[in-house]
């Protein structure tokens, strides 16, 4: 088979790639740059996709004995990935970029370019299984990438190759290790990658400008402080909320409302939700009928928890949780699951919150 490994210059990518060089494809390395200015895209294990990283990846390739090449795709992740995100915390929601960039850019963009040339699937170091055209957790659980690849849909999960989905991140160093690459011991990229110094809230404020507006008490009513941009707050934030209140009790946000810039507050109790609602789903395979039973995770790092689906009359789907969940915010990612303990939960698919 005649595959794109593509190549962030980490561990994992090196890895899956020379994964697929033994198992005897015709493989060809990629790079993608993602921002015009790379120099200032790594900060240690912040950020990515920096000078630094294009010529880890090219080192690897270099050892593998395989073609390596860089495409620059910046124009294409800036109006996808970044600009959706703006925008969506301006409108009062909390997005995911990495699923963002997974949807518009590795699997949309790259796979696209790869079948067009010529190649069968791209080969990625992502930590999840493919087992019959089912999309299953890793065996990893602390390193599971499941829930970031759930937008993608059956069509493109055909075009995928996840070799590192059945060893846990720890094999993945050992087997970098033993190869002698120098990325073996290279730490993983977190956090926002075009945010390099985790400064989500000043990136932002650069971006939208300040807007300043009331912190309001849900329980009664008042004002109990001001913030400079609504676009700073995520629904479930507890910490950096400066509000002053007569008791002691920690208050979270419970909602944002962009138009009026008011972000309401209030204590634990009032916090969690019994029900999500989304929008139209995204299926990694044949529609499921529903309603069904099944599992969801709402976050990234999240546990999954039981829930029944339906459908909306405009074609979205609402979720009754089986226990209220905290922290749930307008704009992630409802993935749901079928349980499956023995060989990996399967993605169904995945809706983004409205509400």
């Amino acid at each position: 088979m005649r595959v794109l490994a593509a190549m962030s210059g980490g561990v994992d990518s090196a890895v899956a790639a020379a994964l697929a060089v033994d198992a005897g494809h015709d493989v060809t390395g990629v790079h993608l740059a993602l921002s015009p200015d790379r120099q200032t895209l790594r900060s240690g294990a912040r950020g990515c996709c920096s000078v630094e990283d294009a010529h880890d990846a090219r080192r690897v390739a270099d050892e593998l004995g395989i073609p390596f090449y860089v495409w620059d795709l910046a124009e294409r992740f800036a109006a996808d990935v970044v600009e959706d995100f703006v925008a969506e915390y301006a409108a009062g929601r909390t997005p995911n970029p990495c699923l963002r960039c997974n949807e518009k850019i590795k699997f949309s963009a790259v796979l696209d370019r790869a079948r067009a040339l010529g190649f069968d699937a791209v080969v990625t170091g992502h930590h999840a299984r493919l087992a019959d055209g089912e999309l299953r957790r890793s065996v990893d659980a602390a390193k599971d990438q499941s829930y970031v690849l759930a937008v993608l849909t059956a069509q493109q999960l055909a075009g995928a190759v996840f070799p590192l989905g059945s060893m846990t991140k720890e094999r993945v160093r050992a087997i970098a290790a033993g190869r002698g690459f120098a990325v073996a011991t290279k730490a993983d990229s977190h956090d926002i990658c075009f945010i390099p110094d985790g400064d989500t809230r000043g990136f932002l404020a650069r971006r939208l400008g300040e807007q300043p507006g009331p912190l309001v008490d849900a329980a009664t009513g008042a004002t109990v402080g001001e913030h400079s941009g609504a676009y700073g707050f995520t629904v479930g934030q507890r910490r950096g909320l400066g509000v002053s209140v007569g008791d002691q009790r920690p208050r979270y946000v419970l909602g944002i409302e962009p138009v009026s810039r008011t972000v309401t507050v209030g204590t634990a109790d009032l916090a969690g939700v019994a029900e999500v609602r989304t929008g139209p789903p995204t299926w990694t395979g044949t529609a499921p009928r529903l309603p069904l039973r099944a599992e969801v995770q709402l976050r990234a790092h999240a546990a999954a928890v039981p829930c029944l689906v339906a459908a909306t009359e405009d074609g979205g789907l609402v979720i009754a949780l089986d226990s209220e969940q905290r922290g749930v915010a307008p704009g992630q990612s409802a993935v749901l699951y079928r349980p499956d303990p023995e060989n990996g939960d399967v993605v169904l698919g995945q809706g983004t919150v409205s509400r």
